[in-house]
């Protein structure tokens, strides 16, 4: 196939609507890039839908230009997906969209059907590993592997999909997450923000201040976190600490519950907070000092070790999933086991004793290795040439 010339790619943006699908526009990996891509678009001359049932970012959606498309895609109930599929076709059909872009399974159902009804291209992105436990399971996530165009944020996404399915996907690119490296700059942050967050966080002078950020869900590892906490506290070896655990629990208050009656019978009440969601992170990683993700389960990406990265924050992150593309052991960060709460209590020893200075050097080489793969300019670049290509 040819490439398509200067003349035929101003052609496409100024006659096609994109249309971008996701369950809910609420905080999270999936939902800032469909923000991104959909920026991108009308930077482009494209008109970018998303078709989402509600969330916290649509105000960020209309900022950018998009166009909200009202529809309850975050439903799983096989009625609702058939409903979904046929809705989705009269949209398609109605406002002339060109390429649908699937970014979560359910949607990614009544997309599939949608788009093999109005003859437009089906892309998707794996933002996730999906796990499966059934063959019933393996064949409802497949849908995400079943893309004219599959995007897999990361090298180990891709091999993650290699090995799951039989079939092979049509065509499977590799686009990592971006990371915005203007946003998420320690260069365009005031110290009176920084300064803001450190007070709410009743951070005392002389403390560490180290910050796992990420929804309160038992994965995501904050109880790991606390675990090795306890056990430096123990041994004598914690020093003067602040923990901020900065995630929306989602409902999941026994967790949250947990983890405070935990951090409490460790006689770590008075360290650990848990401050619920947090809208200013590039503030938040700039006032912590050692930035934690402790995910048990693979990350598919790595979005909090990119960020922090790019605000020049050594990350202690577990050794699995896309992490081991974003963290430079030794040089940007440490890697640990998942789940190892004792390698874990070592490793923010190590980074503790290291000092601000060899703690800043390590956050230099962090940002240097995130804008030269990670950033947003280059994962939107790369969307869109998927889309023209398809069009084309």
């Amino acid at each position: 196939m040819s490439r398509p010339s200067t003349e035929e790619r101003t052609a496409i943006s100024e006659r096609t609507a994109i249309l971008q699908i996701v369950p809910k526009l609420e905080t999270g990996g999936a939902e800032r890039t469909t923000i991104d891509v959909a920026e991108a678009l009308v930077r482009e001359g494209f008109t970018a839908y998303v078709a989402t049932k509600e969330g916290r970012m649509l105000d960020e959606l209309d900022d950018v230009g998009g166009e909200w498309v009202r529809l309850p895609v975050h439903a799983k109930a096989p009625h609702t997906l058939i409903a979904n599929a046929f809705r989705l076709r009269d949209i398609i059909r109605e406002r002339k969209i060109a390429l649908v872009h699937a970014r979560s399974r359910a949607p990614a159902w009544s997309a599939f059907f949608a788009t093999r009804m109005a003859g437009v291209p089906f892309v998707t992105t794996y933002h996730g590993i999906y796990n499966a436990r059934s063959a019933a399971k393996r064949f409802y996530n497949s849908v995400m592997a079943r893309g004219d165009a599959v995007i897999a944020n990361s090298e180990w996404t891709a091999r993650h999909i290699a090995r799951e399915y039989r079939f092979r996907p049509k065509k499977l690119i590799v686009i990592p997450r971006g990371v915005d490296m203007v946003r998420f700059d320690p260069a365009n942050v005031p110290a009176e923000r920084v300064e803001a967050l450190r007070r709410r966080w009743n951070v005392k002078p002389g403390e560490t201040v180290v910050l796992l950020p990420g929804r309160l869900t038992r994965w995501k590892g904050q109880a790991i976190l606390i675990d090795a906490l306890a056990q430096l506290k123990r041994a004598g070896r914690l020093g003067p600490v602040r923990v901020v655990l900065a995630g929306d629990a989602q409902g999941r208050n026994d967790y949250e519950a947990q983890l405070w009656l935990q951090a409490t019978t460790q006689g770590l009440d008075s360290q650990v907070m848990i401050v619920g969601h947090e809208s200013d992170m590039p503030a938040a990683y700039l006032a912590a000092d050692i930035v934690v993700s402790a995910s048990t389960d693979p990350e598919a990406f790595g979005r909090v070790a990119a960020e922090a990265g790019a605000m020049e924050r050594p990350v202690i992150a577990t050794d699995h999933g896309g992490a081991r593309e974003v963290v430079l052991p030794g040089q940007s960060g440490l890697l640990v086991p998942p789940g190892d709460a004792a390698i874990l209590a070592d490793a923010l020893v190590t980074l503790m004793k290291a000092g601000p200075e060899a703690r800043a050097e390590m956050g230099r080489a962090a940002r240097a290795h995130i804008a030269k793969r990670y950033t947003v300019e280059r994962m939107c670049a790369d969307t869109l040439k998927v889309y023209r290509d398809l069009l084309h």
